[in-house]
């Protein structure tokens, strides 16, 4: 009997930065490792970092945009996603069968290809929701014409309830979907996990602390995309009264993004000393630069709820590391931070001030939370994931062999 098999569509795969590239590369890794066969479609002509047991077809194109350094004009981002979802639809169009269709959120849209992609294949439509479009649009700063909004909104909509299973991740996610008008049975929940990458990294030992000279400093990271979706305003106001107060708490900002021209601005303005900001650390050391953290802090825009859910908050989890969360409440986020780290509103700079003081004053609580937030992140990793989207691809696979259209979607809640 031929094993069952299964398409990946999405613009990036690792070498490519981005989360959902990283998402894609671990389920296939696992998923070809229980017998699946694994397929990706990825944008790009460059190498790909395939696992064993994985095909990955590359578009032929130009290598794609990264999200961490998204242009200041979304016009030339925008055109750039169209190509790349033309030439992705295109691809996936032209290979051989397979059982499930997956279709992600990068580019943004390619959903309404799905149910296309999946008919030529004669195959399940499974959308995994990493971001919900175009709602998120005009928080990301791209403004459509009211007209043109309707009509995308219209036919995502209808695309997505053309699917045969939608994966959110997390509730606040599946809370958005439902709401648009896809039925609540074909909705699983299916949270992200951290990179397997991620582990504590003991404080003595750490050799990012050691490089950045932190010595003894109580060390604050905010590490991640600081694009228009993730506010920093709260973040350098509290890092402004540290200064002031407490002027030995360290502060990293890690990352890139759409905001990070203005931040780097701010801290040079403002005269922050106790403020370093550093590029986005290639994936072998992300252990160490979020263990040389003590306190993570994570933020959310609050139109975002249900739209997107952060992923540094999982990272911060994966360390060992309390988390401080700047985001609306009904967040994924949020609800991840039950006894390893505090939600704040996303203004409340002075809210956030005094609790990195808090922290920075009880060792004993960091360790403790430290401690919770590791044992919520192992219970959820990259292995639980993939039985768990394995065993919804093969119900998909054996519901359309049986000419049902439908299956009862499940919800597999964050632990």
């Amino acid at each position: 009997m031929d094993s069952p098999s299964i398409l990946f569509v999405n613009r990036v795969f690792p070498p490519d930065k981005g989360a959902t590239g990283r998402c894609v590369s671990d389920l296939a890794e696992r998923m070809a490792a229980m017998g699946w066969r694994v397929t990706v479609v990825a944008d790009g002509s460059g190498p790909s970092a395939a696992p064993p047991g994985v095909t990955v077809h590359r578009t032929g194109g130009g290598r794609p945009p990264q999200a961490s350094g998204a242009p200041a004009d979304a016009r030339p981002a925008a055109r750039g996603y169209l190509a790349a979802a033309a030439r992705l639809i295109h691809r996936a169009l032209r290979l051989p069968r397979h059982d499930v269709v997956v279709t992600m959120t990068d580019p943004p849209l390619l959903a309404c290809a799905g149910p296309l992609i999946a008919a030529r294949h004669g195959a399940a439509a499974l959308h995994w929701s990493q971001d919900v479009f175009p709602a998120l649009l005009p928080v990301l700063g791209v403004r459509l014409p009211d007209p043109l909004m309707r009509w995308v909104d219209r036919a995502s909509a209808q695309a997505l309830r053309r699917q045969d299973a939608v994966v959110a991740i997390g509730r606040c996610m599946a809370g958005r979907l439902a709401a648009a008008g896809v039925p609540a049975e074909r909705i699983t929940v299916l949270p992200n996990w951290p990179d397997p990458r991620i582990r504590p990294v003991p404080r003595a030992e750490n050799p990012f602390r050691q490089e950045l000279g932190l010595g003894d400093r109580f060390t604050v990271a905010y590490s991640g995309n600081m694009g228009l979706a993730h506010p920093m305003d709260a973040v350098l106001d509290a890092a402004t009264l540290l200064a002031r107060s407490d002027p030995a708490v360290a502060i990293l900002l890690i990352g890139e993004g759409r905001r990070r021209a203005a931040v780097a601005e701010a801290v040079e303005r403002r005269g922050l000393r106790n403020v370093r900001l550093l590029p986005l650390q290639p994936p072998d050391r992300l252990a160490e630069s979020l263990s040389a953290a003590d306190l993570h802090l994570a933020t959310m825009d609050p139109r975002a709820e249900g739209l997107l859910v952060p992923s540094k908050v999982a990272g911060a989890l994966a360390a060992g590391r309390p988390c401080l969360f700047l985001g609306p409440a009904g967040s994924e986020a949020a609800t991840m931070l039950d006894g390893c780290g505090q939600r704040l509103a996303p203004d409340d700079a002075v809210g956030l001030a005094a609790a990195v003081r808090r922290y920075a004053g009880d060792p004993d609580l960091c360790a403790a939370q430290g401690a919770r937030a590791l044992f919520v992140a192992s219970a959820w990793d990259a292995a639980a994931a993939a039985r768990r989207f394995s065993t919804l691809a093969d119900g998909l696979r054996r519901t359309k062999l049986r000419g049902v259209s439908a299956l009862p979607g499940r919800s597999l809640p964050h632990a």
